[in-house]
């Protein structure tokens, strides 16, 4: 059973599968080929092997330069950022309405954060004895 990649990069020469389809650094397809064949023009090209897909049959595979390797990690990482993350979160703050000005301020600004980085925010203010 092959191990699952979960990061995107060069797989170097672990490939555990024989046959591959492989798609060049401009993306063209150069169809299916044996792994040998594939880190023949690896190594030919001065390029690496990334997989593309795992689930695929067969798997595919593309020829990256280190550049463009890093591109893709750069633009998966932006990717993964601006996603929404799974379940939401809730900040709660609670305050008296005697609440010194500098505190109010405090609170405000950290309520701002919160909003910021997309949390949902529930304020409790209480009575001053």
């Amino acid at each position: 059973e092959p191990k699952t990649k979960t990061a995107f990069g060069s797989v170097g020469r672990r490939i555990p599968y024989r046959i591959l389809h492989v798609i060049n650094q401009d993306g063209e397809s150069l169809g299916n080929m044996h792994r040998a064949e594939a880190l023949k023009l690896m190594d030919q090209h001065d390029l690496k092997l990334v997989l593309l897909r795992e689930n695929a049959e067969p798997p595919v595979y593309r020829l990256m330069t280190g550049q463009q390797i890093h591109e893709e990690q750069l633009r998966r990482a932006e990717k993964k950022k601006a996603s929404p993350k799974p379940g939401t979160y809730i900040k709660e703050l609670s305050f008296s309405s005697a609440i010194a000005k500098n505190d109010l301020e405090t609170k405000t600004k950290q309520i701002a954060q919160w909003i910021e980085k997309k949390y949902h925010v529930k304020v409790t203010i209480r009575q001053a004895k």
